[in-house]
């Protein structure tokens, strides 16, 4: 497998293990983080800035969804460029800056900061997940690298 497939797929690897633990809690508990509003909000900002109608939110959810795991598998792909021995520092460097900026940036951005601010377990649930994207991405760099 060469390098760009290899970091192609540790990407994959962080953004499936980031959506499947928001999707989860979010069933267990009214404290998960709520990426999937923030994504879901932006998507029907940026179509009503264009004159566009957002499609109705179950489907709105889907292209949520697939927008979450293509934009996060790209950006945690670069936890696995570069040197090898420094893929785990790369990976929590992405994670704990991807959960900080998913706490403070959406208030600012004009989506709302309940999704991911709106108690300190909210918080400390989004940067916590976004680490361990990062985390599944670095795991699975070291892995290809060394067997792939």
């Amino acid at each position: 497998m060469n390098k760009a497939a290899q970091a192609l797929a540790s990407g994959v690897a962080g953004a499936v293990t980031l959506t499947l633990l928001h999707e989860t809690a979010k069933r267990v508990t009214d404290k998960a983080p709520r990426a999937d509003l923030l994504g879901m909000r932006t998507i029907a900002k940026v179509m009503r800035k264009a004159d566009q109608e957002p499609p109705p939110d179950d489907r709105l959810f889907w292209w949520s969804l697939a927008g979450d795991l293509v934009s996060n598998s790209l950006y945690y792909s670069l936890a696995a460029l570069g040197n090898e021995d420094r893929a785990w520092l790369r990976g929590t460097a992405l994670g704990l800056g991807a959960g900080a900026g998913a706490v403070a940036l959406p208030g600012q951005l004009g989506l709302g900061t309940r999704p991911t601010g709106r108690t300190q377990a909210t918080k400390a649930m989004t940067v916590a997940w976004y680490l361990a994207g990062g985390l599944a991405a670095a795991a699975t760099a070291k892995c290809l690298a060394r067997y792939g």
